[in-house]
């Protein structure tokens, strides 16, 4: 039987978009790998944001920065949890089509290197007051940060 479309997938097309495709490329699989990638793409969509990613388990966790990253880790930013990505995404720079999904010119604003303190699995960052510390490791920032899951997205997470 076939897998079923991922929401990335279903979401696009591919014979529109110039966006990469999934494909069977696998990535590291382990939360424990020593250095695993992220990248922060510009999206000029129909509202300029960021697209903050990082690579788990294979794949992209994704999210969209409406105000943009910071470096003051005293000034919070809300991150909405959008779908996974394929890892490929970490290096698509390119225009969107008008009139598709995201469609807008994408750029990648910043790329590194991140390591989760803890194990992502056991505190998920779309739980209710759930916090996953992490290093990164950037062009423009190293330090330290922490996510922090909010009760909406919880809710949302459980189909509330």
């Amino acid at each position: 039987m076939a897998k079923p479309a991922s929401e990335y997938t279903r979401k696009r097309n591919f014979a529109i978009t110039s966006e990469p495709a999934e494909s069977t490329r696998k990535g590291k699989s382990s939360s424990k790998a020593k250095a695993l990638g992220f990248v922060i793409q510009k999206h000029d969509a129909r509202n300029l944001h960021y697209d903050f990613r990082l690579e788990l388990d294979g794949t992209l966790k994704s999210w969209a920065v409406p105000k943009g990253p910071s470096l003051d880790p005293k000034q919070k930013r809300l991150a909405v949890h959008v779908e996974d990505h394929p890892l490929d995404y970490a290096d698509f720079e390119g225009s969107i089509p008008k009139g598709q999904y995201g469609g807008g010119d994408v750029i990648v604003w910043d790329r590194g290197v991140w390591q989760p303190h803890g194990d992502p699995q056991k505190k998920p960052m779309r739980k209710a007051n759930s916090n996953l510390p992490w290093s990164a490791r950037s062009s423009a920032a190293t330090g330290r940060w922490c996510a922090r899951g909010s009760r909406a997205a919880a809710a949302r997470s459980s189909g509330c």
